[in-house]
């Protein structure tokens, strides 16, 4: 079969390759592959081997170059260096110790109520309209509000710093950008912008005798990174990675588990029996159609891995949409199964970086299908859904459903 660039946002259009990527899981495990105008990179399609990768952060390095298959201008680079995404030893930990325990599950768990609230006030709204894109009109709603509850931010904000988070994701999109023109970071900038003057603010207020409010900006203004408080440059980065990556993969994890149930439905029909079912179908909507597929790291010194010398300098993809089917870990790993277990899926990655708000994501999923299903007994498509043009990003842009009680 002919062998399809992975680096070419186009290869993702119709879905990722999953039947090549399974051909070189077995013969080129650490596949090199080529990228127009710039450096290749090796593919690591193997689970064993992304967790290596993954578990050794000073020889395969998220900083040195950032964690995308695009070499990007230094300024830009820069920016990326400021988000944990980026951060190699010690630096990740210096910054992500002070909110890790923000969003331990105990923490998180207390969120339920107000979670399950939105939800609700979603469903409503969509059996109003009935006919719905699901992925605009019903997902984005809940990790736009979450997020911009748990940070403070001012609620006639939230819907535009969600166009923000979703153009930055989405610029591979000729609906959005040509593919002719150069990437374009200018939502990235404008959100960091808002982020600073947004901490300028808080700590203007806080030193006139203000108390600041009891969320996650507070608690990241006041944090002790390194032996000081985050300056507001960092903080801008620093809030891009949270208000992106909580908004961007929550919708995505959201629209592609409603596309998984409803091409699966006897699997639907299980869920709406058993609703205890529904913490092991997000572990399998996760695996199944996980929401980025790669993160780039950069070898920081000549290494071999899986056979294949890899030099320093070189960029090493870590492919977990591919190592999330490998059949050396899963059964029928290309079968959608809801009743999967155990689910070793490397969706929110491994080791120091793994995912922050893997536990807030995990509870938004169950509590939005438990609502969805409790509100809907029918629920199809009603036309063919879009995925998004991009590389890194593996969703739907477009979803039309219909929702009926």
């Amino acid at each position: 079969m002919g062998a399809p660039l992975l680096a070419d946002p186009n290869t993702f259009i119709g879905g990722a390759p999953h039947e090549w990527l399974t051909e070189m899981r077995a013969t080129s495990p650490v596949a090199w592959q080529e990228m127009a105008g710039e450096p290749g990179f090796w593919a690591v399609l193997r689970h064993a081997d992304v967790v290596r990768v993954a578990r050794e952060p000073n020889l395969f390095s998220a900083s040195r170059g950032g964690v995308v298959l695009e070499d990007l201008d230094e300024g830009s680079l820069e920016m990326m260096r400021g988000m944990l995404l980026a951060m190699d030893p010690p630096r990740h930990v210096t910054y992500r110790q002070p909110i890790a325990e923000s969003f331990k599950a105990k923490i998180i768990g207390a969120l339920e109520p107000q979670i399950r609230q939105i939800c609700r006030d979603l469903m409503a709204d969509a059996a109003e309209r009935r006919e719905v894109e699901f992925v605009h009109d019903v997902t984005t709603g809940l990790p736009t509000r979450v997020m911009g509850q748990l940070m403070g931010l001012p609620e006639a904000d939230w819907v535009h710093l969600h166009e923000l988070a979703e153009r930055q994701t989405s610029g591979q999109d000729p609906d959005l950008v040509s593919p002719d023109e150069p990437v374009d970071y200018s939502a990235s900038i404008e959100m960091a912008m808002y982020a600073i003057e947004f901490a300028t603010t808080r700590r203007a207020a806080q030193a006139a005798g203000v108390a600041p409010p009891a969320d996650l900006t507070t608690l990241i203004l006041e944090g002790d990174f390194g032996g000081g408080p985050m300056s507001e440059l960092d903080f801008g980065s620093f809030f891009v990675q949270l208000v992106t990556a909580g908004n961007d993969t929550t919708k995505t994890m959201l629209s592609s588990g409603l596309h998984a149930l409803v091409t699966h439905p006897g699997q639907l029909a299980e869920l709406r029996a058993a609703a205890e079912l529904i913490p092991g179908a997000v572990e399998e909507i996760l695996r199944w159609a996980n929401p980025l597929h790669y993160f780039r790291r950069t070898a920081t010194a000549d290494t071999t891995l899986a056979g294949v010398e890899i030099a320093e300098g070189d960029k090493v993809a870590m492919y977990y949409t591919s190592a999330n089917r490998d059949d050396a870990v899963f059964e029928e790993p290309q079968s959608f199964d809801i009743h999967r277990s155990p689910n070793p899926h490397l969706s929110f990655g491994i080791a120091e970086h793994f995912c922050l708000g893997a536990h807030l994501a995990r509870l938004e999923g169950r509590v939005f299908f438990e609502e969805l299903l409790g509100a809907f007994g029918s629920i199809e498509l009603t036309g063919e859904p879009v995925r998004l043009r991009s590389n890194l990003n593996n969703s739907f842009k477009r979803l039309p459903v219909r929702l009926l009680p």
